[in-house]
């Protein structure tokens, strides 16, 4: 899979997100993603009015499912998304109907491993269970918490190399990403490099160092996934 570059919409207004999109556009990104906030603020609307002005560029919908797996995907791909996320902590036959969902509307289906006892072996279920992609995911949450009582914060480097010679499907890793670090993943054999908009909205000009990022994720070509990683 070649390299690519996904722009995070974790706003809660329409207004932010499109403007952050339209940006993210102009600077050469590959897929936008509804971030969970703005699906929260802003329902399946979200996505059709990122679907009606961009109808070429792939979109996530980040929904961060836990039930209604077949529904709620249905919903999701009704409006435009590409992908639609489900968490790998959900019951497994709210996966196994989330992924039937994405085949009968049309969707991807990318399951995330936040907060799975084990994520390499998350990883793994989740792609017996039929996902498309894989999120090896870090919580914001469990992060910021950690970091304001000094304890440990963990990365979604950390077990990144592990995670994909595990599985044969592509994988994105986040949370806890610096954009220096982002920008590497792909040497760890994870093609979809993932920018918060939040990460990005302190850098100055946004749309410069989009362009930059994606200059240089797009330099890094053919990406090698599913078990073929070296150590």
């Amino acid at each position: 899979m070649k390299a690519t570059v996904q722009v995070s919409l974790d706003f809660v207004e329409m207004r932010d997100a499109l403007e952050t999109a339209a940006i993210a556009v102009r600077a050469g990104i590959d897929w936008l993603e509804a971030g969970t906030p703005l699906i929260m603020a802003e329902g399946a609307r979200a996505i059709r009015e990122l679907r009606t002005r961009y109808p070429n560029i792939p979109i996530v919908a980040d929904a961060k499912m836990m039930d209604g797996g077949w529904l709620e995907t249905k919903l999701m791909a009704e409006a435009g998304a590409s992908m639609v996320v489900v968490m790998g902590q959900a019951h497994p036959e709210t996966i196994e109907l989330a992924v039937k969902a994405g085949r009968d509307f049309g969707a991807k289906i990318m399951g995330d491993n936040m907060g799975m006892s084990d994520p390499v072996e998350g990883a793994k279920r989740l792609e017996e269970l039929g996902c498309d992609y894989i999120v090896h995911h870090i919580g914001y949450d469990m992060r910021t918490l950690r970091a304001k009582r000094g304890l440990a914060v963990p990365s979604a480097l950390d077990r990144l190399r592990e995670v994909v010679t595990a599985v044969s499907i592509p994988v994105q890793a986040v949370g806890g990403l610096t954009i220096e670090e982002a920008i590497q993943t792909p040497q760890y054999g994870a093609p979809m490099v993932v920018i918060g908009a939040p990460l990005i909205g302190g850098t100055g000009d946004v749309e410069s160092v989009l362009r930059m990022i994606c200059e240089r994720v797009h330099a890094q070509g053919e990406i090698q996934t599913g078990g073929c990683v070296s150590a």
